[in-house]
């Protein structure tokens, strides 16, 4: 039976949150892939690129894994009550729950992951507590059928540990070697824990704004959840 797979699109969406996930479980047999939107106008992601909805909320079948990313967009999503009652029914029935990057925020704020361990990007990660997560500091976060991974690139990692999941080891290896997926970084800055310090401070002060307007709607969002 194919397996129906739904990303959630949305303006202001980080593209390789989306594209990386959507190559690994594109590549797996028999699976059919939804980029999911409340219409099906173009959206703009926060770097430019755009995107097409394939299939709108209405028309979206019962999905065997439903997969939020993150984004510059997922303020205003964390406070669209017609996505979050959409995400809520659809964890209902999904065989897996998932989110990259600043993704679990939208995940959360639906109340999706009270009790539950999950993870996000390092600059947003002392947002998930608020939302009721144990917030885990790691690449990939498996709590049951909830998979949330890290920031950005971590996307890939997530998607091959589901594609294990969902078919096996094997065949996600097969995917990871068909895509060539070996990191050799350049550089040793892929972590607060190991970035030069004035590196990492300037990453902060960039990010500043966005922590501010972000931990004030995880501050509504957990206030709605009580």
């Amino acid at each position: 039976m194919t397996l129906q797979i739904g990303f959630l699109l949305f303006p202001g969406i980080q593209q390789l949150d989306l594209t990386g996930p959507y190559d690994v479980l594109g590549s797996l047999p028999d699976v059919a892939l939804h980029l999911l939107w409340k219409d099906l106008a173009p959206v703009t992601s926060s770097t430019g690129l755009v995107f097409t909805p394939t299939m709108t909320y209405a028309d979206c079948p019962r999905l065997d894994v439903i997969c939020v990313p993150g984004g510059a967009g997922v303020g205003a999503l964390m406070e669209d009550p017609h996505t979050l009652d959409f995400l809520k029914d659809q964890a209902q029935t999904a065989r897996y729950v998932t989110s990259v990057c600043t993704g679990s925020l939208v995940l959360g704020a639906a109340g999706l992951l009270r009790g539950r361990k999950a993870t996000t990007h390092w600059a947003y990660h002392d947002l998930l507590a608020p939302l009721g997560a144990i917030a885990v500091q790691a690449r990939v976060v498996r709590d049951g059928n909830l998979f949330t991974g890290g920031g950005i690139t971590a996307g890939i990692d997530f998607a091959l540990t589901l594609a294990a999941e969902l078919y096996s080891e094997d065949v996600a290896q097969r995917v990871q070697l068909q895509i060539e997926y070996a990191p050799a970084p350049p550089f040793d800055a892929g972590s607060p824990q190991t970035a030069p310090k004035h590196v990492l401070e300037d990453a902060n002060q960039r990010t500043a704004e966005s922590r501010r307007v972000r931990a004030e709607v995880v501050a509504r969002a957990a206030a709605r959840l009580r």
